[in-house]
């Protein structure tokens, strides 16, 4: 019997940011079951992430992963995790789930949800750009404002960069689903952390969903980043818990046939 799903806040919009993504990304597709979603994506691997929506216990959540694997496997993607969601809303919090076999346990993050409310700012040196130029600027590399791109043509999905001194430094995107806007990815490139950029950018995408008729906000947090999400309204709502999938042939042997 499968268990009754859980749902944390954000999680329809989280999947539809994917479905969006994947219309960006060869060979990319999202995989729905009673109990995973997958997305999977051979060309952009820190996406290849899958959900857990009905597991129990350790067992039953790698039994409901097992297929997956040769899912990954025939796309040609090595590394993918598998996200346990949590009503814990305390990163120090214990662990839903102690162990799962063929996994190891990785990071955690912080699902945060926040009412829009008017009076946010909109900042001026933030502007549209591509999916791929803002993900280079929430990372590592400075982008020109020559190489922005054009926003790409994905429903609802949204790419912002901060512009300084003709670079863009930090870089986030967005998806309104519903009535709620789905925020991911924001960075700010190192030599340009503690400055604020990131909190205005995130201030900014507020005014901007705020002005589509967006009631909620929600996104996903790291320890390092709770703080700025809370100074802009933002509250714990749940948590994933994330495990990297290992091969094993034992592993292959115990679930083989299992759903």
């Amino acid at each position: 019997m499968v268990s009754e799903s859980m749902v944390l806040p954000g999680q329809e919009s989280l999947l539809a940011s994917w479905k969006a993504l994947a219309k960006l990304s060869p060979g990319a597709r999202l995989i729905q079951s009673s109990a995973t979603v997958a997305a999977v994506f051979p060309s952009w691997l820190p996406l290849n992430n899958a959900i857990a929506v009905a597991a129990r216990d350790s067992m039953e959540a790698a039994a409901a992963a097992a297929p997956l694997r040769s899912i990954y496997a025939d796309a040609g993607v090595d590394t993918w995790a598998l996200w346990i969601p949590s009503s814990a809303t305390d990163l120090d919090a214990p662990d839903k789930l102690r162990d799962i076999p063929g996994f190891t346990r990785d990071t955690t993050t912080l699902v945060m949800q926040a009412t829009v409310r008017p009076g946010l700012r909109r900042h001026a040196g933030v502007v549209h750009a591509s999916v791929a130029a803002a993900t280079r600027a929430a990372g590592d590399e400075p982008v020109p404002l020559s190489e922005l791109g054009e926003p790409d043509d994905a429903l609802g999905l949204t790419a912002w960069a901060m512009v300084l001194d003709g670079m863009a430094v930090a870089g986030a995107w967005s998806l309104l689903h519903d009535d709620d806007c789905g925020i991911y990815t924001v960075g700010t490139l190192p030599e340009w952390r503690r400055r604020g950029l990131a909190r205005a950018l995130t201030e900014h995408i507020l005014a901007d969903a705020q002005r589509h008729g967006a009631r909620t906000a929600t996104l996903q947090s790291t320890r390092m980043a709770q703080r700025l999400y809370e100074s802009l309204g933002f509250a714990p709502m749940g948590r994933y818990e994330e495990w990297i999938a290992t091969t094993t042939g034992d592993d292959e042997l115990t679930f083989r046939g299992q759903s």
